[in-house]
């Protein structure tokens, strides 16, 4: 009897460049894929059904303070905070290609290929961002 794999979902998240160099060198030590490791800690740590691990996911999500040093005027203190951002449904070819993280020539030229999902409206190229994550997710065409 074979073993089911749960179903997956793409998820796309920036992170800072050294919280990404330190998850490929955990990868890289363990010999296992980075999405493997995200998905263990995940699992291991993010409790959104009870208090006490909403309470420690709050924590680490918690504007931290910060002291700057302005030399004669001494030090101040200040605070940063994450403020999400919802990119919109429906991108042009230049938003679509930083989505992608590639050239906007290169949208371009793979929807006038028919490769890439979008809508040409007039002149202009139009591209549902869930057609494209779902694009990037599918598998590879031979």
């Amino acid at each position: 009897m074979s073993k089911k794999t749960p179903p997956e979902t793409a998820l796309y998240v920036r992170l800072p460049a050294t919280a990404v160099d330190k998850l490929d060198r955990a990868a890289e030590a363990l010999g296992i894929r980075k999405k493997d490791l995200v998905a263990g800690l995940v699992t291991r740590y993010v409790d959104p059904d009870s208090q006490r691990g909403l309470s420690a996911l709050g924590a680490l999500s918690q504007p931290r303070r910060v002291t700057v040093d302005l030399g004669d005027s001494g030090p101040t203190l200040g605070t940063y905070s994450f403020q999400p951002y919802d990119p919109p449904e429906v991108l042009n070819a230049e938003q679509a290609g930083q989505l992608l993280q590639i050239a906007e020539s290169v949208v371009i030229e793979l929807a006038e290929a028919g490769k890439l999902p979008g809508r040409k409206l007039g002149t202009a190229w139009r591209f549902s961002r869930a057609a494209l994550v779902a694009w990037l997710a599918g598998p590879e065409p031979r």
